[in-house]
Parts: C-alpha cells; sequence; structure tokens
C-alpha cells in the first residue's frame, strides 16, 4: 500500500511525519523492529530533502517505505497557483492539508535566493492600510509548515536558500512557539542550514516577545514595523498593537540591542499626508536618533479600495536628504526602498512594504543613494492576503 492509495478518512487518521520528534520517530521505528539509523535517514528526507512521498526515500528498504505510508502521512503543501515577475522573482499560492492557503515569495539576486514566507494564514492585527487585515485570521501555521515554504521555493528554484524573512501573512509574534522552531529548522544543519543572522524576524511590535526574543541564544534577525513615531498616528494605523506603547516599545528595543548587540530595522511605510509629512519624519528621527538602528523607507503599495495612498516620488526621495540630525556615527541607518516600475502591481495583495532587506542595503544619510528595485507581480489571484504580493508587505 502505497501513501496516494488512502481514502481521505484513512489519511485523516495517519499523523503527519513532520509533527514526529525525533524521539516519537525512533520509538515508532523500534516498535517496527527497525534498527535506529533508520531515523535519521528519514528526517534527512523529510527536513533536508523535502521528499513528497514514502516511495522516494530510496535508500529504506520497500517494506520499510510501505509500513511508514501505512501509519503516516506527509502532509506536503500543494502549489495552485504561482506568479512571476521579470526580474526572476516568483510568488506562490500554497493549499495546506486541511485546504488553508498561504503564500509565499522567491527572490533570487546575484547567486543569492531569499524567500518570504508566512507564519499565520490570514492575520489578526487589523493594520489600517492593509489589505490581508480585511480578512481576518484563519489560523496559525505550525513550525513544519512554514519551513516547507522555504523548501517549496528552493526546490522550484533549484537552488540553496541562503536568507529568509518571516514577514509573509500574520504576526510572527502571535505564533511565538512555531516560528521560532522553525527558524532553529532553517538554521540547523540537519534542516537547510541557513545563517542564524540569514533568518529575519519582522512584528508589529508586540513587547512582550521582543523581550523573550531578546534572551533566545541564536542571532536572529529582528525587524518591527513603526510606521509613525507619533502615538496617535500609530494607534489609528496599528490598532493591533496600540496596548504597546511608543515609550515602552522605544525602551524594549533598547534592552533588546543590549542584550543581543544586534542591529535590529524598523520599517516605515511612506503614507502621502499621513507619516510623511515634517513633523511625523522629525518624531522618527527622535524616536531613533542616538541608537543601534536601520530604518527602512518604503513606499506605500497602493491597494483598491483603500483610503490610504503612497507618498509622491519627489516626497520619497527628500525624506532621507531632509534629514540632517540622522549623519554617520549616530548609530542609525537609513535606506529608501522604491517601486519597480515595469510591471503592474497584484491589485489582491496585502499592500505596504517590499521583501525586507534581501539583499541588505545599508546607507546612511550622509552617503544615500537610489536603493535597488524590487519585483512587481503583474495581475493577482482571488483571495490573495500575501504581503509580499507585488514586492510590498501591507500590514505591521
Amino acid at each position: 500500500m502505497t501513501e496516494s492509495n488512502g481514502t481521505g478518512a484513512e489519511k485523516s487518521e495517519r499523523r503527519d511525519v513532520h509533527t514526529l520528534t525525533g524521539g516519537e520517530l525512533r520509538e515508532m521505528l523500534a516498535g517496527l523492529g527497525q534498527p535506529a539509523f533508520r531515523a535519521k535517514q528519514i528526517e534527512e528526507w523529510v527536513w533536508s530533502k523535502n521528499a513528497r512521498s514514502f516511495d522516494e526515500m530510496t535508500n529504506l528498504p520497500k517494506a520499510l517505505r510501505e509500513m511508514l505510508s501505512e501509519r503516516l502521512v506527509m502532509g506536503a503543501a500543494e502549489e495552485v497557483a504561482r506568479q512571476a515577475s521579470t526580474d526572476g522573482s516568483r510568488k506562490y499560492l500554497l493549499r495546506l492539508a486541511d485546504g488553508v492557503t498561504v503564500e509565499c515569495v522567491g527572490m533570487p539576486s546575484r547567486g543569492r535566493l531569499a524567500v518570504c514566507a508566512s507564519t499565520q494564514a490570514g492575520c489578526a492585527m487589523g493594520c489600517a492600510f492593509c489589505a490581508t487585515g480585511r480578512s481576518g485570521l484563519a489560523r496559525s501555521l505550525t513550525d513544519a509548515e512554514i519551513y516547507e515554504q522555504v523548501m517549496h521555493v528552493r526546490d522550484d528554484f533549484g537552488e540553496r536558500v541562503t536568507s529568509v524573512v518571516l514577514m509573509g501573512q500574520g504576526e510572527p509574534f502571535m505564533n511565538y512557539d512555531a516560528t521560532l522552531a522553525a527558524l532553529r529548522r532553517l538554521n540547523s544543519p540537519e534542516g537547510a542550514g541557513i545563517g542564524a543572522r540569514h533568518l529575519t524576524v519582522s512584528t508589529c511590535g508586540v513587547i512582550p516577545q521582543i523581550m523573550r526574543f531578546a534572551n533566545e541564544p541564536e542571532q536572529f534577525t529582528l525587524a518591527v514595523s513603526l510606521h509613525s513615531a507619533v502615538q496617535k498616528t500609530r494607534n489609528a494605523l496599528m490598532p493591533g498593537v496600540r496596548k504597546y506603547s511608543l515609550v515602552n516599545l522605544y525602551d524594549a528595543m533598547g534592552t533588546y540591542v543590549s542584550k543581543t548587540g544586534r542591529r535590529p530595522t524598523y520599517e516605515y511605510a511612506l503614507i502621502g499626508g499621513v507619516n510623511d509629512t515634517d513633523s511625523e519624519l522629525q518624531a522618527l528621527c527622535d524616536f531613533c536618533e542616538g541608537t543601534l538602528a536601520h530604518v527602512n523607507l518604503i513606499q506605500l503599495n497602493e491597494v483598491e479600495g483603500s483610503k490610504f495612498h503612497p507618498s509622491t516620488e519627489a516626497r520619497g526621495r527628500l525624506c532621507p536628504r531632509s534629514r540632517p540630525r540622522w549623519r554617520r556615527g549616530h548609530g542609525t541607518r537609513v535606506a529608501r526602498r522604491r517601486h519597480r516600475r515595469r510591471l503592474r502591481p497584484a491589485q489582491a495583495a496585502r499592500g505596504a512594504r517590499p521583501l525586507l532587506l534581501v539583499p541588505r542595503y545599508e546607507h546612511t544619510f550622509a552617503n544615500i543613494r537610489a536603493p535597488p528595485t524590487f519585483p512587481r507581480f503583474a495581475g493577482g489571484w482571488e483571495g490573495s492576503l500575501c504581503r509580499c504580493s507585488a514586492s510590498l508587505r501591507a500590514c505591521r
């Protein structure tokens, strides 16, 4: 009996192999009279080779493969749609085992491959400029479902993934345990083997989890969606984190830097007439002055039906050059991202930010230059939720 022969009811009773711990897998194999080293072979097929069927595990005896198929399922995500940009970037819509769909993006650049992955299906944070937030949260993803997005992109491109940003659908820190488990699997030599500093988590600013993240032993990278350093404006734009004040966020980020010694990123989507005024940008300067930080200025993506619109190109170009207090030596670096014009943005996308810091371009105001452009995807599929769509993220 192979895995594909079972009925839907039978499959639902079998456990997904991705959910087994090493100890559980070894215990099951011992019960089948198999030697302990088989567990390592199976884990390599599941996590490193991203096998989609037990029949692919050719170094296992056929009898064992059949026994595994009778007891377990692979639970592989199914690709149901994709879009491609002229620069080679690809956006995927994946259907998970229970029918929930998520999006991820692969971005090749100069021999490197970056992936933007989702940590939740939908989003509960309700950011006012975010198309995905309107649909609410379906559920959080498991660590295996987060990990599999990266492996799907890797296999489709046929090359090693060099960096991952968890900034697709959802708030990673509202799914903290699964997010951290996925990061550790991505970092593990027995998983994707990606360096910790090339694994980035983006958060709206959930302070308790930022403090928790600061105490983790790995050198994962942190990005915070700021979008305004004026409390009233930020509350209106990001109601999901209004209970976490900017004063407390500032203190938490100071603690994070003190404990880790790493430079966090503040993401700031420029919204015309809302957070791109002189007073708003001065508040951003005040918030970041003297701190160790990277500020990522982003042109908001236009979302159909939204009352928010991007800053003008002229205003976007002016922003970095008009802030003389941010100079070399103050610890803050700034980059401005702009749209790619070759393709029309996805109409059903989340709408706010480009795929963050992949690759990481850092400039001081004293030496600012036009940043690279990012992928734009033509068209959009029904119900698209990924904030990476059209190269710009919508939320946080």
